[in-house]
Parts: structure tokens; C-alpha cells; sequence
């Protein structure tokens, strides 16, 4: 081609960059399609300030009904038959059965927060708020929302038949409205069209459940006579469950010392640390429940969120796409061209619209990775906690905490118990997105450096490096093989046991040569250690079981500091075998026609047997049948040791008659 004619070509693509019909008055696609992507205005029958306004007087009001049914009866008895109490959401230490009622709950509240963060206005009834003070209302409404749902949970608490039936209405009434809402406008703008519905679909779940919860209750109610289930201490069935299983006879294992397991059954039993399998005789604790249960709704929320920031933008920019625009990648030498002086043709086109198809690969492929090593992490914890409850249970204190320690309340302890399910929500936010990151590069980069390369047969800059390099990596590989023959064959006698060290003349001879190889090789176990303790940390990041710290500085693990606290207070107020013995005298009580104990009492483990009649002489025998089965249980429990001299200040524990004399 002569001078002219490249000249010309230049001329006419200048020409054609230069015109400014080519970008801004050509409209781009389909105008019928650009016309679809529009999300029209729709007004909700009920709308959200509306709801807001109308419900939270309603849940006050259902508020003070309740706690009229939970009184005091130890202050000001005359007044109204004692005065209004407290309503408690739940049984934290003592439930043992209502969980789903409060992962549904704090599922609503939780995914009601993260809708919160992207609302322009935080508060319903305060609307068009401005920037400055936006902020503060975003506060406010972190109160504002655990208040609205509180009678969700305070319905149930009460265990009252008004209760329930509150909670029915109240249930129903938050269940239509939102399903009513989604229907009537299930589309909004909102970062993508169905975002807002597939964000409250925890939320439609959540009171769903509760819309079929309470009404059960409810006519259980009814079927049980007049007496309410209130009676009955809470947990009490699963506690002599607990108690029967560690007093049953187990047949003995078969020993396999000595025999090594295959591959295959060491694999098959790593991966059965990922699959959680319900044992029978133990529970997972309410709190470690709900604290799985609302990361894995973290988990969703997040994961949606980085799914429709991304991929609606990024088709958007694919279907855009444009001969004149793909010119940049071509002259940048991003896009491979035949002619890269003239504008690109439909091959070149084809070729950046498949770019950025993978691009949509990689981003989706990293996020369903990090979902995935997430709930496996969460999954395996979950094993782990079962674990560390058994062994504290039985007092192997040193096993979990590596040191000895008494499992008593503290301001600490106290403070981590309550801070754990939030913890344990946002390590789970954090694992998942540094996640997604790490992973996202990784498979971009394998993606645009070895298999779009050997696809398309350029851009093989990797391979370019690693073919430059190749003396470089057979000098280490050579090396290291030569070091290891050389120890196996000549410097380690094998004929004698115990091996010995040989030839030692030649192995310092060895070992000066090798200084400067051994040198590189150092340089790339530095580099590969950090890269397996970074992704190492990154995957087990979520888990709040294991600290990602080393022995004796795991105290600076803010995450490991928690869950160790947690498990103190969980241990010390909720043992099982506790709570069943003192449930056991309490029964044994009733056969002998004592006056009934408060169920404070009972979950004290305190003052059971103070009444003020006296206990009627026992027979021998069943004074040595409890006497035994308090001895079997302490033996299988030495935790429970030091609450003995406080539970059993009365002799009569131990099923003998009161004495007036204290030992």
C-alpha cells in the first residue's frame, strides 16, 4: 500500500470521528426497547408512611394490652391485681423449641435494615428529609424498626390465649399489606427493577410463617384445657431428654488403633464436617441458631445487592456496544484487528461483546463461589459449636480455652453474649464480599490471560513471561529434586533405626553450593505462604469458632474473644444437665404433695428447696436412688461442681429430712 492511500484511510477515519452525527444524534438500539427499560409510576393503594403510621400506634397499643397480662405480683398486689410487667421477646437462655418464631422475626428486622441503607428516607413518615439530616435519621431508625416488630415476638412470650390471638391480627395485617404492596407495584427503580422485591422476600417469607405460626398456637390453646402452656418451664422436655441420653447405656466402640484410614474415608470424613447432622439427646442453643440463621439472610441480601449493581449495568453496556466505540479497545491493542487503522468491523464487535460476556461470567461464577465456601463455613461451625457446648459440658474447660478458667457471668462475658449474633451477621458480610473480590480476580485473570489467549491465539503476555522465564523456574525445580535425592540416597542412613545423618563433609559441601538456589526458593515459599494464609483467612474469616490468629495471641481476635465469652454465659446459665435435675426435683416434689415452686426457682437452681413446710421423711430407697443419680451426674459433669454448695444449701436435695443445723 503506498503512502497515499494510507494517508486517504487516516483522512477518512479522522473524517468519520470528527462527525458528530455518529454518536450523539443516532439513537442507539431499539427505540421500542429503550422503551421497555422504563419502569412507569406506580402509586400504592396503601403506601409505605401511610402503613408506618397506621401500624405503629397498633403495636403500642397491642404493647400495653400485654403487659397488663404480664404482672408483678410482688409490687403493689392490691393495685389492678399487680402491676403491669415487662414483656420479654424471648427466652434467649431457655428456649428450646420457638425458634423458627424468632429467626422469622429477626429475619423481618434484619432484612427491614438492610432495605433501610439504600431508602432515601430512612424514617416512612418522614419524608423528602434532606442530605444533612438523613444521617440521623438513619439512627433513629435502628430503634425505630426493633420496636415496630417487637410484638411479633412479645405475643408469643406472654404464652396467653390474647396473646396469640393478637399476634394472629397483627401477623395478618403486616402479611397483606406487604404482599398487597409487591403485588400491586413489584416493580421499582431502585437500583434494578426487581431488586425491591427480591430484597423483601425474607420479609413476605418471614410473616408468612408467623400468619401460620400464631393461629396454631392458637388453637392448641384451646384443645389444652384452660391451663396455658405457660406453666410448663420452657426447654423442660428437651432437658430430661438431655438427661436420659447421658444416663443410657452405650455399647462400646471397637478400637482401630494402628490401622490407617484410606484416602478416600479421610476425604469422606472432611467433607461430613461441611453437612450438619442433628444428634439425638442435644440441641443447638437459641442464640447460635439465630445467629446462623440471619448470617445466611446477610448472605442472600448481600449477594443480591452485588448482583444487581453489576449485571444489569454491565448488559446494558454489552447491548450498547458500537463499531466506533470498540475503535478504543483496538487502538488501546485490547481487541485483537486485522486493520487496526480503519473502524472495526462486526468481527471486532462480536469480539468485545464476548469480552465483557465474560466479564459477566467471572463476576456471577466468583459470587456463586463465595455463597457457597460461605455456607460451608457456616455449616462446619455449626458442627464446631456442638463440639466446644459437649466438651464444656462435661468441664474439659482446657480443651476449648486452652487454659483453665471458671464459667461464671462477667461484665465481659455479658457484653460479648449480647454483641455475638451481630457479630457473627457482620464477620459473614465481610467473609462474602472479601470473597467475592479475591475470587472475581482470580477467575479474571484466568480467564483473560490463559483461556481467551489460547482462544483466540493473542494477547499472550503470560505466556510470553513464563517462556522467558523458563530457565529461571528449571533451575528451582532442578534444584529441589537434587536437594531431596541427595538426603534420601546419600545423606540419611536408612539401614538403622534410628536414621542417622551421614556423610556430613559432603552434606556441608551440599548445603554451601545450594545457598544461592535456596535463596529463590525461600523468595517463592515467602510468596506462596502468604498467598495460602491470606486465602486461608479470607474463606474461615466467617467463623467465629477458631481464631484466625496463633496460640497466645488469640485474645486480639475480636471475633474469637466474643464466641469465647458467648460460650460462658451459655455454658453457666443453660447447662442441660443442670436445668434437668433441678426440673427432676422439682417433680419429685410434686409426687410428695410440696407446695409448688416458682418457676424462677427452676431456672435459678438455687432455691428449690425452700419451702416453708417441712418435706415428710423420704424411704430408703428413694433416698439413694437420688443420691445416685446426683453422684452420676456430677461425675459425668464436673462443671456443674461449683453451683453444688448454692443449689443444695437444704439437705433435703439430697433426699433426706431438713435438719435445723446447718453443716
Amino acid at each position: 500500500m503506498s503512502s497515499q492511500e494510507l494517508l486517504r484511510d487516516e483522512l477518512d477515519l479522522a473524517g468519520n470521528f470528527a462527525d458528530e452525527d455518529w454518536y450523539i444524534n443516532e439513537p442507539i438500539g431499539n427505540p421500542n426497547d429503550m422503551a421497555s427499560n422504563i419502569i412507569p409510576d406506580c402509586q400504592l393503594t396503601i403506601p409505605i408512611d401511610l402503613y408506618h403510621c397506621s401500624m405503629a400506634p397498633i403495636s403500642l397499643v397491642i404493647l400495653l394490652i400485654l403487659s397488663l397480662l404480664v404482672k408483678r405480683r410482688k409490687l403493689y398486689p392490691d393495685f389492678w391485681n399487680g402491676a403491669p410487667g415487662l414483656l420479654s421477646p424471648m427466652n434467649f437462655l431457655e428456649e428450646t423449641q420457638n425458634k423458627g418464631l424468632a429467626i422469622a422475626v429477626f429475619g423481618i428486622l434484619f432484612s427491614s435494615l438492610c432495605a433501610l441503607l439504600l431508602d432515601k428516607d430512612p424514617l416512612p413518615f418522614i419524608a423528602n428529609s434532606s442530605i444533612q439530616n438523613r444521617e440521623y435519621w438513619k439512627m433513629l431508625a435502628l430503634f425505630y424498626y426493633p420496636a415496630f416488630y417487637y410484638p411479633l415476638l412479645a405475643c408469643a412470650t406472654v404464652r396467653h390465649r390474647v396473646g396469640y390471638l393478637l399476634g394472629c391480627l397483627l401477623s395478618w395485617c403486616h402479611c397483606v399489606v406487604y404482599i398487597w404492596q409487591k403485588v400491586e407495584c413489584p416493580q421499582s427503580s431502585k437500583i434494578y427493577r426487581y431488586y425491591s422485591l427480591l430484597s423483601y422476600l425474607p420479609i413476605i417469607l418471614g410473616l408468612a410463617m408467623l400468619s401460620l405460626w400464631y393461629p396454631m398456637k392458637l388453637v392448641q390453646s384451646f384443645k389444652g384445657g384452660t391451663k396455658m402452656a405457660a406453666e410448663k418451664a420452657p426447654g423442660s422436655s428437651y432437658y430430661e431428654e438431655y438427661l436420659k441420653h447421658i444416663l443410657a447405656k452405650r455399647t462400646p466402640r471397637k478400637s482401630i488403633n494402628g490401622v490407617k484410614p484410606s484416602m478416600r474415608s479421610s476425604l469422606q470424613s472432611y467433607l461430613r464436617t461441611f453437612v450438619y447432622i442433628p444428634q439425638e439427646g442435644f440441641q443447638i442453643p437459641l442464640k447460635l441458631a439465630l445467629s446462623l440463621a440471619m448470617a445466611v439472610i446477610a448472605v442472600y441480601q448481600v449477594s443480591l445487592l452485588l448482583l444487581a449493581s453489576f449485571i444489569p449495568n454491565i448488559q446494558i453496556i454489552r447491548a450498547g456496544m458500537t463499531k466506533e466505540m470498540t475503535a478504543l479497545f483496538v487502538q488501546f491493542g485490547l481487541i485483537p484487528s486485522e486493520k487496526p487503522a480503519n473502524i472495526p468491523g462486526d468481527k471486532e464487535l462480536a469480539t468485545v461483546k464476548h469480552y465483557i460476556w465474560s466479564l459477566e461470567v467471572c463476576f456471577i461464577s466468583s459470587l456463586v463461589l463465595s455463597c457457597l465456601v460461605t455456607f460451608c463455613m457456616l455449616m462446619k461451625s455449626l458442627g464446631n459449636h456442638r463440639t466446644n457446648l459437649q466438651c464444656l459440658y462435661r468441664g474439659a474447660v482446657e480443651n476449648i480455652f486452652h487454659r483453665s478458667c471458671k464459667l461464671q457471668p462477667s461484665q465481659q462475658s455479658l457484653v460479648c453474649w449480647m454483641q455475638f449474633t451481630g457479630f457473627q451477621i457482620s464477620f459473614a458480610c465481610l467473609a462474602l464480599l472479601i470473597q467475592h473480590i479475591v475470587f472475581f480476580i482470580c477467575i479474571l485473570c484466568f480467564a483473560f490471560l490463559i483461556i481467551v489467549p489460547l482462544q483466540s491465539g493473542s494477547n499472550m503476555h503470560l505466556f510470553k513471561i513464563v517462556v522467558n522465564l523458563w530457565p529461571f523456574w528449571l533451575t528451582l525445580v532442578v534444584s529441589l529434586i537434587v536437594q531431596n535425592l541427595l538426603v534420601r540416597y546419600y545423606f540419611l542412613e536408612r539401614d538403622h533405626l534410628p536414621r542417622e545423618l551421614t556423610n556430613r563433609r559432603a552434606f556441608y559441601i551440599v548445603t554451601y553450593m545450594f545457598f544461592p538456589v535456596n535463596v529463590l526458593l525461600g523468595l517463592m515459599a515467602g510468596i506462596w505462604r502468604m498467598v495460602i494464609s491470606a486465602l486461608y483467612n479470607i474463606v474461615h474469616l466467617c467463623q467465629l469458632d477458631g481464631s484466625l490468629l496463633s496460640r497466645g495471641v488469640e485474645g486480639f481476635d475480636p471475633g474469637y474473644r466474643t464466641y469465647c465469652q458467648y460460650l460462658k454465659i451459655e455454658v453457666s446459665q443453660s447447662h442441660p444437665a443442670m436445668k434437668a435435675f433441678c426440673l427432676l426435683l422439682l417433680h419429685w416434689h410434686g409426687a410428695q404433695n410440696m407446695q409448688t415452686l416458682q418457676l424462677r426457682d427452676a431456672e435459678e437452681g438455687i432455691k428449690l428447696m425452700k419451702t416453708t413446710n417441712s418435706a415428710p421423711k423420704a424411704s430408703k430407697g428413694q433416698q439413694n436412688r437420688v443420691r445416685w443419680h446426683l453422684a452420676y451426674t456430677l461425675l459425668n459433669n464436673p462443671s456443674l461442681l461449683p453451683y453444688r454448695k448454692g443449689a443444695l444449701v437444704d439437705a433435703t436435695a439430697n433426699g433426706t429430712k431438713a435438719s435445723l443445723t446447718k453443716p
